[in-house]
């Protein structure tokens, strides 16, 4: 039976530490998205949980995004499927969809359209697409 990952020190307190926003910056392939994904997991089942709708996870690829919601997917059905009565678990499941993971283009974004009124900005504005960028 595997005991899985073996986590450094900064992994560990990446991952333990609470009361506290963080910040987690590595080079590629060192585990960021793994850590980040312990992490989550590990409040969504704590005691008390935090509902996953209330975190945000920013990365600065779609691709990262992607890779990291899915991975929490994979996490939390896993430990559906070992715990198949706990509802917390599988209210975490139906919450996923509504969690902030997200590129860091995605939040501003997100916070532009929800708070246009406040920086005196045209509700109807537009991200321009690759096309008119490079013109």
């Amino acid at each position: 039976m595997s005991e899985g990952p073996k986590w450094t020190a900064e992994q560990t307190l990446a991952i333990e530490t609470r009361g506290t926003n963080l910040l987690v910056s590595a080079s590629a392939g060192t585990g960021k998205t793994a850590v980040l994904v312990e992490r989550v997991i590990s409040l969504v089942t704590g005691d008390p949980p935090v509902d996953i709708e209330r975190f945000l996870v920013v990365t600065f690829t779609e691709k990262a995004a992607q890779e990291m919601k899915a991975r929490v997917r994979a996490a939390l059905e896993k430990k559906t499927a070992e715990n198949p009565d706990d509802r917390a678990l599988k209210r975490q499941l139906d919450l996923l969809e509504k969690a902030h993971i997200s590129t860091i283009h995605a939040f501003c974004l997100r916070v532009l359209r929800r708070f246009f009124h406040q920086v005196d900005l045209d509700p109807s504005f537009r991200v321009l697409d690759t096309g008119e960028a490079d013109l």
